[in-house]
């Protein structure tokens, strides 16, 4: 079989470049009129973003006009030319400013009568404390103060009015004796307080304490190791109850407990004072330490 033949009989498209070429033109000439509606489309767009820009510029210029009365006139809401016009993005802007202003104003208007009603709490205090001023500080003349506009009280009023004005006046004379009166009470009592003191008995603080001490073997005699113990005699220390208790093949060790004031007697002395028996005592060891 020739090589002609077999190709003959395989399946094989030849022309599939020239298909392909002509199927891009044909899309090409189909995509080609297409380009001017994406610049119509664009264009759609400037057009709109102007159409927004020169509202919002109209909405302002007419935001300024509104602004422009006196400051005393309030803004005049009610404007034919807004009304009339239909709505945009323009009028929804200038809706919200005047509600945004009516509520600066109120908030103005609220702070306004909060400054007034300081102002005069604040005047008031102020001509109080000047009539209380004028009052401490009025010349007397044997007794009578400045005169006053009420009618003048019958005699015997009149005189115990003076007297506590006296008495007032003397109050904010000199200090020096007030301060040696207080100087001496105040010595007075330190002088009660420490005396009361001095009588208090001290409180002594003691603790209990229970000591192992141990023998060499158990050929020892215990009794004279505790005759040796209780030996040790010393101000603030006092031995309480004693027993013998097994450690193990026969030896036993005392188990003693004292009573010691903390200021005058320490474990570290009780151990060097019993360490020196040395024919009888091993070790000492503390069990148990309490505080009375």
């Amino acid at each position: 079989m020739t090589a002609a033949a077999c190709l003959t009989q395989e399946r094989i498209w030849f022309d599939k470049p020239r298909y392909d070429e002509a199927e891009r033109q044909f899309y090409e000439r189909m995509n080609g009129p297409t380009q001017p509606k994406q610049d119509t489309g664009a264009n759609s767009i400037l057009q709109d973003i102007a159409r927004a820009r020169e509202n919002i510029q109209k909405s302002l210029a007419g935001l300024k006009t509104t602004l422009q009365p006196s400051r005393g006139s309030a803004p005049k809401l009610s404007n034919p030319s807004h009304r009339s016009s239909p709505v945009s993005v323009g009028a929804a802007d200038y809706g919200g400013l005047t509600a945004r202003m009516k509520n600066l104003e109120l908030e103005n208007q609220s702070l306004h009568n909060v400054v007034e009603e300081l102002r005069s709490a604040l005047s008031k205090m102020e001509s109080r404390v000047s009539v209380l001023e004028k009052r401490s500080t009025a010349p007397t003349v044997n007794g009578t103060g400045p005169a006053s506009p009420q009618k003048a009280p019958p005699a015997p009023a009149k005189q115990e009015e003076e007297d506590e004005d006296e008495d007032y006046i003397d109050l904010f004379g000199s200090d020096e004796e007030v301060d040696e009166e207080a100087e001496r009470l105040k010595e007075q009592r330190l002088q009660e307080y420490a005396a009361k003191k001095a009588k208090k008995p001290a409180l002594i603080a003691k603790s209990s304490i229970l000591l192992d001490i141990k023998p060499w073997d158990d050929e020892t005699d215990m009794a004279k190791l505790e005759e040796c113990v209780r030996s040790v005699q010393v101000d603030g220390l006092l031995w309480g109850a004693s027993k013998l208790v097994p450690v193990g093949y026969g030896i036993k060790k005392l188990q003693i407990n004292c009573v010691v004031e903390d200021d005058k007697v320490g474990t570290d002395f009780l151990e060097e004072e019993i360490t020196k028996f040395e024919d009888y005592v091993q070790s000492v060891d503390v069990a148990a330490f309490n505080k009375i």
